[in-house]
Formats: structure tokens, sequence, C-alpha cells
């Protein structure tokens, strides 16, 4: 059993139900065992049928009964499953959501598409094989042991003493395949985030002559995972064979008893019959969940590495004061604000001090993990300070991950994602209640009527994986009419422009110029032309502000800010 098994809500009470049902099957187990036993010895010993008739029926209505157990178990542990599964998957979701890019970033797309799908599902099934099964290996052999024990001691002990032996083998074993399935499931997952990445570079692969070469790379990583699946496949038979053998030894040996004692007269037959009727029952639940653990092994692991995305640490719940429409008197301000993402690494930001009043529009400039995008996934409400505070109109947050403030922001990322789907859903996206002539007002303002027009089916082609692929343009012009349908006071851009060339750059910029009248626009970028349009420029060094003021203020200092400038002239820093 995994031992965060019992940290799931609910599983103390789904546990005590199953084994409550399994009393009631262990029971008809033993009763239609000891019926079986006494028609066939009343038969044997030249009885006639109809002397035996009631415990014949009684014989087929304790089947019926201890079937009917076995599927009331399977449908309760079905909807447990089911039940604990969609809360996972929902808690995952939640915190991936809560917790913004970065993670997925840190934990692989891949990775994170194969649990939240294929992991879950495991998951599910693992609840599903193993919890009756294991409320059959408590219940079933002890109740089964006790009738034997009034019966036979012999029997008895020849039972009970197996049963350590099974246990031994089932721990090393186990141990053993733990390891086979961990060192399987990260192969899996090396696999996945192998396969999104080819997907996603297909074209670039292909443009660069390097396909045949990537087909090797990807042959050579299926093979590795075909390896890693056939060695936990050769652990799960050696188990089974283990298994069988010992519990075959040990029920051959008890019929080698019995049978002699048999022949010398010391046992009646009824009993003995029922006794070896029942030795297979004693072993099959320790079987079953012994042959089904390789099964769940994967779905173990599913479950832990989703709990380890739940388990990152949350944003604390806030009681505090709504932060209100975001206005030209409003005001934000980072009070000595630090990040740090791992214990014992540096901080990424480091007391940072930051000001925005009304609608400003606010340059980060700094080198390459300086900085610049951990302080926007702050502001955008992905990160949680481990020092200081965000204040909002008087009002001191520890976090700004806040219904009421991210609903005023619009965030546009250096590769906006475009979903599978019409143009029209793509841009409605924030807004999905919007008219179409909204949309298409939206896609002017962005500059997309050009490509409209070219489209057959205008707003309604598709786009995406399985649709036509727009440019890089043509993507961050999406994400731009999607800032301009929702109009939030807010505005958060990431590099937006960084993989664009100069010259589709400049027909972005300037429509997003329009886009920043009346906004607070924070602008995180290393293309320093846009500084020019800045109200005031914070330079970020090492996660702390190194520099702030207007373009003017620091090209006067002549500090990092001016060599940047200067770096960036003389073509050494673009």
């Amino acid at each position: 059993m995994g031992r965060d098994l019992l940290t799931y809500d609910g599983i103390k009470r789904i546990l005590g139900l199953l084994i409550g049902i399994t009393v009631i099957q262990a029971a008809a187990i033993v009763l239609q065992a000891v019926l079986l036993a006494e028609v066939v010895t009343h038969l044997f010993q030249g009885g006639a049928f109809s002397e035996v008739y009631a415990e014949t029926v009684l014989f087929g209505g304790f089947f019926l009964l201890r079937h009917a157990m076995h599927h009331v178990k399977q449908r309760a542990a079905y909807r447990y499953s089911e039940k604990i599964g969609t809360d996972l998957r929902r808690l995952v979701l939640d915190r991936l959501f809560q917790q913004g890019p970065r993670v997925a970033r840190k934990v692989g797309t891949g990775n994170v598409v194969t649990m939240l799908i294929e992991g879950v599902s495991e998951f599910k099934q693992y609840l599903l094989l193993f919890l009756p099964k294991m409320a059959d290996m408590l219940v079933i052999p002890a109740l089964v042991a006790v009738y034997v024990l009034s019966e036979d001691l012999t029997s008895a002990i020849i039972l009970i003493a197996t049963v350590p032996i099974l246990v031994v083998f089932m721990i090393l074993l186990g141990l053993a395949a733990q390891k086979k399935a961990d060192r399987q499931w990260s192969m899996y997952r090396v696999l996945s985030n192998h396969f999104v990445d080819s997907l996603r570079g297909i074209e670039t692969l292909k443009f660069l002559g390097l396909s045949k070469t990537h087909a090797k790379q990807i042959e050579g990583v299926s093979e590795r995972y075909r390896k890693s699946t056939m060695g936990t496949l050769k652990m799960a038979f050696l188990s089974s064979f283990a298994m069988d053998f010992f519990t075959m030894l040990s029920v051959a040996t008890v019929a080698v008893f019995l049978g002699l004692r048999l022949v010398e007269g010391e046992m009646l037959l009824q009993p003995a019959l029922a006794i070896l009727i029942l030795a297979p029952e004693y072993f099959l639940p320790i079987r079953s969940i012994g042959s089904d653990y390789h099964a769940t092994l994967n779905g173990q692991e599913a479950g832990r590495k989703l709990r380890e995305i739940v388990a990152m640490p949350n944003f604390e719940v806030e009681a505090k004061c709504p932060v209100g429409t975001w206005t030209s008197e409003s005001c934000l301000q980072l009070e000595q604000v630090s990040i740090q993402h791992e214990e014992g690494d540096a901080p990424s930001l480091d007391r940072v001090e930051l000001e925005a009043r009304g609608f400003q529009k606010i340059g980060i400039v700094g080198e390459s993990g300086a900085g610049k995008s951990t302080l926007i996934d702050l502001l955008g409400g992905f990160l949680q300070a481990t020092g200081g505070s965000a204040t909002v109109n008087g009002e001191a947050y520890k976090h700004l991950q806040r219904e009421d403030w991210q609903k005023q922001v619009s965030y546009i990322p250096q590769h906006p994602h475009l979903f599978e789907g019409s143009l029209y859903e793509n841009i409605v996206f924030y807004r999905p209640e919007a008219t179409k002539e909204e949309a298409e007002w939206a896609a002017a303002r962005a500059g997309l009527l050009d490509l409209l027009r070219e489209l057959p089916d205008g707003l309604e082609e598709r786009i995406g994986q399985s649709g036509r692929s727009l440019s890089g343009g043509e993507a961050q012009r999406v994400a731009l009419a999607r800032a301009f349908l929702v109009q939030r006071p807010i505005l958060l851009l990431d590099e937006p422009t960084a993989h664009l060339d100069v010259e589709t750059e400049y027909q972005v910029k300037a429509r997003m110029n329009d886009l920043f009248r009346g906004k607070l626009v924070f602008l995180a970028t290393h293309r320093l032309h846009w500084m020019l349009d800045m109200d005031y420029i914070y330079f970020i060094k090492e996660g702390r502000v190194a520099e702030k003021g207007t373009h003017k203020e620091l090209m006067d200092r002549r500090g990092h800010y001016y060599e940047m400038v200067e770096a960036a002239r003389r073509g050494e820093y673009a």
C-alpha cells in the first residue's frame, strides 16, 4: 500500500465500507464451501440428491451473494476512484493556473499533459484495483483461517505459516519492482516531453534538414523506454511465478496431510473437503493483490507526482478589502519585495522597491536572467513574494493572486498561445460573449484586417494545430486583439516582440502604442527602443533595482542603463 494512500479525502470511510461488505462476502465464501462439501460428501456416500436439495439451493444462494458483494464493492470503489481522480485533476489544474506559466516550464509541458490525462487515469485504475483487493486481503484469509482452525489445527498451521513467506517475497520483489517502475515513469516523462518538443519544432527541423538526425534521437529515446518497460514486465512475471509457486505448494501440502489423515481414519470427509475447497480461497486475495501490485505501480507513481504539484506552496488567503477598480488616482507600491524559488538559491528578486500611479507606461529592462520576467509574474499574481508586500491604494497584500486584481490585468507574453479553433474563438477568449462585430473591431485595431481578407472563412477560419498556422507577428496581433477586446486598465507585457523581425516589430509596436493609452503598462523587454515611449524605467540587475528614472535621467546618469544603450548602439547588445 502506498504510504500516502491514507491521506486521501474519504479513504477511511470507503475502506470501512469495503471491509464491511467483504465480511459478508467472506462469510458467503465459507458457507458455500461448507455446503458444497456437505452435498458432495452426501452424494459420494450414495445418498439421494433430493435429501440435499435444500443445501444445494443454499449453496447457490451464497454463491450468488458472494459475487453480488464483489460487484457492490467494485461499484463503490469505482465511484470513489472517479471522485478522487476528478478532484485531484481539478486541484492540480487550480494549482497550475495559480502558480502561472513558470511551473509548467519547470515541470515540463509534456510531463504536465501526460500526468493530467494518462497519469490521472492510471491513478484511478490504481484505486479501483487496489482498494477492494486490500479489503479482501484483510478479511477473507482471516475468516477462512478461523474456520480451518476450528476444524483442523494442522491445516491451519500450514496455511498461516505460508503467509509470512509470501509477504517477504512480495516486499523484496516489490522494492525491486518499484525501482523499475520509477525508471519506467521517468523515461515515460522524457519520452512525452521529447515528443511534444519534436511536434513544436518539426517545421524548423525539416527546414534545416535535421529531420533524419532527429528521427534517430526519437528512436533512441523510444528504445530506452522499451527497455525500461520490458524490465518492469520481467519483474512482474517473476513476482507472479513466485506467488503461484508458493501458494500451490502450500495447497498441495494441505491436501497431502488431509489425504493421509483421511486414510488413517483420523478425519471425516466433509470437513476435509471443505478445508481443501477453502485453501485456494485463502490465498486468492494475497495472490491477486500481489499480481496487481505491478499493474498499479504507475498509478501510485502518478498519484505521487500529482500530489507534489498540489503540495506546491499555496498563496495564503487574505481577508482584505477589495483592490478596487484601477483609475487615474490609483497607486501600486512594491515594498522590499523578495522572491526565492528554492531554499539555498540566490533570490530572483531582492528587496525590490517599485511605485506606479494612475495610467503610466513603465519599462523594465536588464540583462537576461536579471529578474524581469519574475517581476512581471509577481505583478500578474503568479508568484508570491517570500518577503515584503504589495500595497494597492494604501492596502497591503502579501500577493496579488486576487480575482479582483487579475480581472483588471491583461497579459501579453513573448509567445501567445493560439488554441485549436476558429480565429473568432481565439480573439474572444477572454470575452466569450463578445459579438462578431466586436471581434472584427478588435481585429481591426490590432492590424489583422489584411489577414482576415486572405482567409477564405474570415473569422471562422480554423487556426491552431489542425488548422492554418499563423506567423509570429500574426499570433502577436491576435494577442493584441484580445487585449483590445477586454479593455482592462492594467497591461503586462513580457518580451512581446523578442522573436519578431525588425519590420514586423515596428508594425506591432504602432498597434501597441494605441493599446497603451489610458492604461497602467508594465513592459519587460531587452529591446531598448521601447524605452523612448516609457514614462518611467526600472533597470533590474541580479534581482535588484539598480537604477530608476526617465530615459533622459538615466542617460544623464551614465550608469548601467546608459552602458546598455551604448552597447546596443554599437551592436554588442540586441
